[in-house]
């Protein structure tokens, strides 16, 4: 399998490409902002066809180019129900202070092709097989995407719901930290160690390494019916 990505030039949003192999059709994984160019970069260097876009969640720093990156191939963007309404409508999303630095309600439409994901569904989409966790709290349609490793690690793609080190706000409209925290103990901490997770900011990690040293989920073990 061929798993690459990169940095968005705005908020160090991780936008990725997977696929079965070079010179395969791939997914797109949060095509944030100012990623068009070298997206096509990647896609050429790998002699790679997008197939689809999959969005972890609604926020514009992951979903910005998603509409040129569809319309220019005809493909399908993913998103979960709850965050669907961002797609056209971005601001629904931000902070008052946030939507003030775009410049008010932004002019957006969502692609012409949207499929809408669910809980515990698996995609098996360009010889990839992808399944969706639902695990909102930072958006209330936020997911996490699996995908089975060259050996026996798990790859999980974690959106802005775990980090290396830390986790996802939950102050921006549709977040809430209980149900953040919930998440994390029903969908991230069942999770083997041998995980990698690849977060939507930041560095790689593992949930062996979170589980030893993020504070959040160590919170969680320590008092595991805090949250129910």
């Amino acid at each position: 399998m061929l798993v690459t990505g990169f940095p968005a030039q705005a908020f160090g949003t991780n936008c990725y490409v997977v696929a079965a192999g070079p010179g395969e059709q791939c997914l797109i994984i949060d095509p944030g902002i100012g990623v068009l160019d070298q997206l096509e970069e990647i896609l050429a260097e790998h002699r790679l066809s997008p197939a689809a876009v999959l969005l972890t969640h609604g926020h514009l720093d992951h979903t910005f180019s998603v509409a040129p990156v569809c319309g220019a191939r005809g493909i399908t963007a993913y998103v979960h129900p709850d965050d669907r309404e961002m797609l056209a409508d971005p601001a629904k999303g931000l902070s008052t202070d946030l939507t003030a630095l775009f410049g008010g309600r932004l002019p957006y439409t969502e692609p012409d092709d949207v499929a809408e994901l669910t809980d515990g569904a698996t995609l098996t989409i360009a010889g990839v097989e992808v399944t969706v966790d639902h695990a909102p709290g930072h958006t209330g349609g936020s997911v996490l995407f699996r995908l089975p490793g060259e050996s026996s690690e798990e790859i999980c793609f974690s959106g802005d719901v775990l980090f290396a080190g830390s986790i996802g706000r939950t102050d921006l409209p549709g977040g809430s930290t209980p149900t953040m925290m919930a998440s994390l103990r029903d969908k991230i901490l069942p999770l083997a160690d041998e995980t990698v997770v690849l977060p939507g900011h930041g560095p790689a990690t593992t949930i062996g390494r979170e589980r030893a040293s993020n504070p959040y989920l160590r919170e969680l073990i320590a008092a595991p019916g805090r949250f129910l």
